[in-house]
Parts: structure tokens; sequence; C-alpha cells
């Protein structure tokens, strides 16, 4: 009886929770508000709106009421809730990682069939992914596509424990490898694919980010230089030594750098192929072949 008595219906937490985020000026309060409550509860989000009645215990509703405290002072949503779904997978975040987002499944989009393209060939396709992070773009492929294998380095030996651990908790280990790198410095061997995605927001850009993305992403994973350039230089430069014959390179740009992102490359004697644009209309994708 005191359970029931401490109980309250959900309808009531979900507006309680609606009211608190848009007094905080977060954008799609209500979108955010079921997807922590969801969160806390273990309902799916569609269950938040179909089950008003639902009773939430006192410690489940204190749960939420912390999460959302957290929203309210600008933590993103999946940052709060440490996982993020991409390409299907839903992958661990820590704070050594970007979020996954859905202008990197256009990546993932141009790529796939150069990967099927290459396991038909070879019957095998071996992918090094540089700035893995969660392993987003590495894992994706591998789900998507047997007979393939994947390195994924990165310069954090944090960002790699995720990646590893998003790996296990999708039955990938065995195909999928972590190595902790400064781009190619500890890379060995020779890929069917190389894919990137890699820091490109303007240096002096940094302090004009969203709140949410400048408190809690890494820096290290989105400050490209000067011009948002330097590591495409660097991937363009040192690639080549690394890549099989009539293998494909692809990388995520920023939605204003296909034409300088396409000089670099071209100025080391690759060939552009192939390039997607985002939901948006932005240019988010090139692919390159050696």
């Amino acid at each position: 009886m005191a359970d029931r008595e401490a109980s309250l219906p959900l309808r009531s937490l979900v507006a309680e929770a609606r009211l608190q985020l848009t007094k905080a000026g977060i954008d799609n309060a209500a979108f955010d508000a079921r997807i922590l409550i969801a969160g806390a509860t273990g309902l799916t989000p569609g269950e938040i709106v179909t089950k008003p009645e639902f009773p939430v215990g006192h410690d489940q509703a204190n749960a939420v009421r912390s999460l959302l405290k957290r929203r309210a002072d600008g933590e993103p949503v999946h940052r709060i809730l440490g996982k993020r779904e991409f390409y299907g997978l839903m992958l661990g975040l820590n704070d050594a990682t970007l979020e996954p987002r859905p202008d990197t499944e256009i990546l993932i989009d141009l790529v796939l069939p150069k990967v099927l393209e290459v396991t038909g060939r070879k019957g095998e396709c071996r992918i090094l992914d540089l700035g893995t992070g969660t392993g987003a773009i590495a894992l994706a492929i591998l789900d998507q596509v047997s007979r393939t294998t994947a390195i994924g380095v990165d310069i954090s030996g944090e960002a790699l424990a995720m990646a590893e651990e998003n790996a296990r908790q999708h039955a990938l280990s065995g195909r999928f490898q972590a190595l902790q790198s400064d781009w190619f410095e500890n890379v060995t061997g020779t890929f069917h694919v190389i894919v990137a995605n890699p820091p490109y927001i303007v240096s002096a850009a940094m302090d004009s980010l969203q709140r949410d993305v400048k408190r809690f992403d890494p820096h290290l994973a989105l400050d490209g230089g000067a011009d948002g350039l330097a590591a495409y230089r660097t991937i363009a430069a040192s690639a080549r030594p690394f890549l099989c014959a009539g293998g494909y390179l692809a990388v995520e740009i920023g939605y204003n750098q296909k034409t300088a992102v396409i000089e670099a490359f071209v100025a080391n004697g690759w060939k552009e192929t192939a390039a997607a644009r985002d939901l948006s209309g932005h240019d988010r994708a090139l692919l390159f072949a050696g």
C-alpha cells in the first residue's frame, strides 16, 4: 500500500519534465523528456505516450528528476544516457568519444557498396578506421557486411576502451581490433578500405559551437586546426602506403569543405570518385581511389 501511495501516474511526471525543460530553454523539450523518462524507467519512448496511467515509483521519479536537472544544465540527452544509436547499433559513449551522429551515416552509405565490391572480388575486406572513437564507422560496416575485419585507430586509450566494449556488446570483437596511434604512426599492413571522420572545425570557431557540443564533446575530436583541414592533409599525404591496389578511402567533411578537401587529396595523387550529401543538402562525405 505504501508503494502505491508513493507512486505517481506517468502523465504527471511527463508534464513535470516537459515544463522543467521548457523553462530551461531546451529545444525539443517534449522529445527529450520522453527519452530521459524512458531511460530511467525502462519503458520505451512509445510507452511514455501510450501508458499515461503507468505508476512510477518514488525512486524512479527521483532518478528521472536527476536526469532532467542534468539536461536543464545543458548536458546532451545521449551523454546523460551514456549511449546512442548509430546505423542500427546502440553504442556506448564516454568522455573521450564524440556522439556518433546521423550525418556520419552518410559516410557509411557511401562506402558500403565499395566494401561489398571488394568482398566480392577478394573474398574479404580489411578496413582501417582512423579516429575511431566509439568504433561507430568500423562496427557499422562489420555489422552490415560479413567477411570484413577492421582496425580502429585512435590517439585516446579511453576512446579505444569504449570502442572495444561496443564491439563486445555486438559480438564483433573477433573482427575488430583497437590500436592506439597518432594517425598512421603505429599502423602496419595494408587495407582495402580506409575511412575517417576527422576533426574539421576551424580552431577559431571552437568557442562559438553550440553549448552542448563545446562543453561535452572532446575538443581533440573536433578541432581541425587553423583552417579545419589539418587532419585531411595528414591523411592525404600519409595513407597511400597503407591502401591496397584498387582500394578506396572515404572521409566525412564539414558542410563547406568539399572543394578544399578534394584539392588536398588531388594534390597528393588521389582521384575523387564519389560524393554524398546529408539530409540538409550539405556535402558530407567524399570517396577517393588511390
